[in-house]
């Protein structure tokens, strides 16, 4: 079910707004705009009601807010006002809201609005996933890397969580497609994929192609030597596919893995620790393939073998 959040001054008008939709959405109220701030920020709403006339930050300021930040500004919003002055129904609508209701309202027009708005909102999500996906694989693309991978970065900042990042590469691939040929190329791929997708399923994970047969994974909340364990095993089952391949390292598929794990800090960068997972790859190949290599910020090692 949908989750509605109402931002209102007035603990009456809200709850006259939550009694209207409660039988079809999951209807949470705020009185304030950073009691509201705060709630949407820890995400799950499809909609937004915001009333205009607010003490401290108005309707105007939060909708801004919202906007301006990545984390929230795909959330519809709908201002609720008694200001009937054109001049601020534009400014709402400029500012980014989806439509702009007058006090007092009808029931009956405010349910309609409400559904209108969450029927685009589930169109656009479904648009959205569907752009995110890469289409050979059916894991995450390289777009949504970098869409939630600064999510999640921020998300370990704030809560001075271990955050992990690696990159994976499917062995001497080039070799694999001269062999099999590209179709199987393909299929190789999808099938590696496929596999390591099934070890990041916590809502925290993020796992993606980043191009070619190349990968990147995120995770959080591991310390570094249980993030090197945990991707020794991913390495180990993607082996254990037992898909045959005519190289010198080993006669079926195998992946390489170099990563890191880091605490981030304010003025760290993600860039950084990618390249930093990148380079744990380049050793990884450079020692001789399917194996993990991993680091910490502190630049301790570990390798497989």
């Amino acid at each position: 079910m949908d989750k509605i959040l109402v931002i209102d001054d007035s603990p009456v008008q809200s709850g006259f707004l939550c009694s209207i939709l409660k039988n079809d959405y999951i209807v949470e109220a705020r009185h304030t705009a950073e009691e509201g701030l705060a709630a949407v920020k820890e995400g799950g709403y499809s909609l937004i009601l915001l009333d205009v006339v607010m003490p401290g930050m108005d309707g105007f300021q939060l909708l801004e807010e919202l906007k301006s930040t990545k984390l929230t500004q795909h959330i519809p919003v709908i201002l609720l006002t008694s200001l009937t002055d054109v001049q601020y129904e534009e400014k709402g609508l400029l500012l980014g809201a989806v439509d702009y209701v007058t006090k007092p309202f009808n029931p009956v027009i405010i349910r309609a609005r409400v559904n209108t708005h969450i029927q685009l909102y589930r169109y656009q999500m479904q648009f959205m996933e569907q752009a995110m996906v890469d289409e050979l694989s059916g894991v995450a693309n390289r777009r949504r890397y970098e869409d939630e991978g600064a999510a999640r970065w921020q998300e370990a900042m704030r809560f001075e969580l271990p955050f992990s990042i690696c990159m994976f590469d499917i062995d001497k691939f080039k070799l694999y497609n001269d062999t099999f040929g590209h179709p199987a190329g393909d299929r190789v791929i999808a099938s590696v994929a496929q596999r390591v997708a099934s070890f990041f399923r916590r809502s925290t994970d993020l796992f993606a192609r980043y191009g070619g047969e190349e990968f990147v994974a995120v995770f959080m909340g591991s310390q570094a030597i249980s993030a090197f364990e945990f991707m020794k095993s991913v390495r180990q089952a993607v082996e254990d596919l037992h898909i045959q391949h005519n190289s010198p390292v080993c006669p079926w598929v195998t992946v390489s893995v170099g990563g890191v794990t880091v605490v981030p800090k304010t003025g760290d960068k993600l860039g950084t620790c990618l390249k930093l997972a990148d380079t744990m790859l380049y050793d990884a190949k450079r020692f001789g393939r399917n194996m993990v290599v991993w680091s910490n910020q502190n630049g301790e090692q570990w390798r497989e073998k």
